[in-house]
């Protein structure tokens, strides 16, 4: 019965190992069965036959390709590129300058850091080009690029009559609360016709209106051109001539692709879209989540607070501007992912230094009185907020941001509000 219970091990011979010099293995103590032996093992001196379930080289590379696999991927990925450059060169061959051709003279409203280098960059496009900036303080440029030089075809004017004279093109860097004001105070200098390329981000705080609103409205003009410029882009990078994309939006296609070609060269991409109220609404809500970026920053609170955080405020902006109509392609584009990535994430950010500086402890009457930009999140929290509750939609994020801009609630306990909510399904 002792026998019985002791382990009993079965071998079964594979019959690739080949030898010359087999060695018999003897098992003690394993039971008796009559009609058949009960194990059979052999062992081999010889090298067994690779298996295909084991790694046959523990010194090779898992991952190293055959020099024939290696070169059909490489011979497939040039094949990909070539058709891309040949579709490339062909759309390009295609493409028309006339609208580049035509324009004579484009006027850039505001003198701020983005106007400027927007005024920079369309005089750079054709030297014939008149560029009038209507400003208060005609030394923009050493204000905001001390380091740079304007170009030549480049003029600065007080007089709105004058630089709205004969304009082709008009690009609005007025800020979003002042522009109403602004536009009214000018309006009869401006041309029924003239397109308005609008370059503000944000909404306007006692109407929670758009600049798409606002500028016909302030111009009594509501067939007035419109066009909505958005996207990740520095002022300072801009100047620089990085490479640099951004998108127009504009109901009519046919001026959309007008400006495009107007203001795209080698080192700024422009992409065309329909949808305005996405790409305004992403582009005015991003700046109050780069605010609530910046305070997680402040407060030392990690990468993964500062991931979850973009990540709901993205969804966030997400359901209230579908709400409004617009495409959630559009968030995830670059009007909406895009510019929120540089915002939330670099530090050239001004809506994003104000968060940095509120989450340190700084007071925001403090923070706003030593900046000479505006940041338009700190305005915009409160209408963004009103926006979500005509529209129904829960924003937490956005939402704790506009109580910390009125001074309701601290970062510290906004961040255990917000981690306090309950954990409900993601949409």
């Amino acid at each position: 019965m002792e026998a019985l219970l002791e382990p009993v091990f079965v071998f079964k011979l594979n019959p690739s190992f080949t030898s010359k010099n087999p060695y018999t293995v003897h098992f003690p103590n394993l039971p008796k069965i009559p009609s058949k032996p009960l194990v059979v093992a052999t062992c081999c001196a010889g090298t067994p036959s690779p298996s295909p379930l084991l790694p046959q080289d523990s010194d090779q590379n898992p991952l190293q390709l055959s020099p024939d696999r290696t070169r059909d991927r490489r011979k497939v990925v040039r094949i990909a590129w070539e058709k891309l450059v040949r579709w490339s060169r062909s759309w390009r061959s295609k493409a028309k300058t006339d609208v580049l051709e035509r324009t004579k003279k484009v006027v850039v409203l505001g003198g701020g850091s983005f106007g400027t280098a927007m005024a920079a960059h369309v005089a750079n496009r054709k030297a014939q080009m008149e560029v009038s900036m209507l400003v208060r303080d005609p030394a923009v440029c050493r204000k905001y690029f001390p380091e740079h030089k304007l170009p030549e075809n480049v003029t600065a004017t007080s007089d709105a009559k004058t630089a709205l004279l004969g304009a082709d093109y008009c690009l609005h860097a007025v800020p979003v609360q002042f522009s109403t004001s602004f536009l009214e105070g000018i309006a009869e200098h401006v041309d029924p016709g003239l397109p308005f390329i609008s370059l503000s981000k944000g909404l306007e705080l006692n109407t929670l209106r758009m600049m798409s609103q606002i500028i016909p409205q302030a111009l009594k003009n509501p067939r007035q051109p419109f066009i909505a410029l958005s996207g990740p882009s520095f002022a300072l990078e801009l100047m620089n001539k990085l490479p640099t994309a951004m998108v127009v939006a504009s109901k009519d296609k046919k001026l959309a692709h007008a400006v495009q070609q107007l203001l795209s060269c080698s080192h700024l991409r422009i992409s065309t879209s329909r949808d305005v109220t996405g790409v305004e609404i992403a582009g005015a809500l991003k700046n109050v989540l780069a605010i609530a970026a910046g305070i997680v920053e402040g407060m030392n609170l990690g990468n993964n607070s500062m991931a979850a955080l973009v990540a709901q405020g993205c969804s966030e902006i997400r359901w209230l501007a579908t709400k409004m109509g617009g495409k959630p392609a559009t968030i995830t584009g670059l009007s909406g992912t895009g510019d929120i990535m540089l915002t939330c994430f670099v530090n050239l950010s001004r809506n994003k230094r104000v968060g940095v500086r509120l989450g340190s402890g700084e007071k925001l009457e403090d923070i706003l009185s030593s900046m000479n930009q505006v940041a338009e999140g700190v305005s915009t929290a409160g209408a963004v907020i009103a926006l979500a509750q005509k529209y129904n939609v829960k924003m937490p994020v956005l939402t704790a941001v506009a109580r910390i801009m009125d001074s309701e609630l601290t970062p510290k306990k906004a961040v255990l509000e917000l981690m306090s909510l309950p954990q409900v399904e993601e949409v």
